[in-house]
């Protein structure tokens, strides 16, 4: 169901005047749309299907290939575990220090270390710091 929701809304432009065919096999999906009491989520999803014009039509697994074989190969990387050392030292000096190379966008990393760490510039002049957390206290 989400697979055939997540299709409409991603190729909307594609199907929304057209007569489309959805080959599923969610069986359960035909008779969706005459239920009466659904959950909010699924009560969405109708709300968003119903703009498209579509059909279903029901496909037994046996009978579609495709999917059955696709189903039924092994994931190589299923069980491939790779253990790490865990790094314990950590430099704290640079925790939440945010680097910035575009000088239009310092103001913003310098309020990011501020609010992380307290942490303001040396060398600021007192009316710097006065507008520094006038502007301060309309960002966070």
């Amino acid at each position: 169901m989400l697979a055939v929701v997540y299709a409409f809304k991603k190729f909307r432009s594609y199907p929304i005047m057209k007569k489309s065919i959805v080959y599923t096999d969610h069986s359960a999906l035909k008779y969706l749309f005459d239920k009466k009491d659904t959950k909010a989520r699924f009560l969405h999803w109708i709300l968003l299907l119903q703009k498209f014009d579509f059909k279903v039509i029901d496909t037994r697994g046996a009978e579609n290939y495709a999917a059955d074989h696709l189903s039924r190969l092994e994931n190589p990387y299923k069980n491939v575990f790779d253990p790490k050392e865990i790094n314990k030292t950590f430099p704290l000096e640079s925790l939440n220090k945010v680097a910035h190379k575009d000088p239009s966008t310092s103001w913003f990393a310098d309020l990011a270390n501020y609010h992380a760490r307290n942490f303001i510039i040396k060398g600021m002049t007192s009316q710097q710091k006065q507008k520094f957390f006038k502007d301060a206290r309309h960002y966070f």
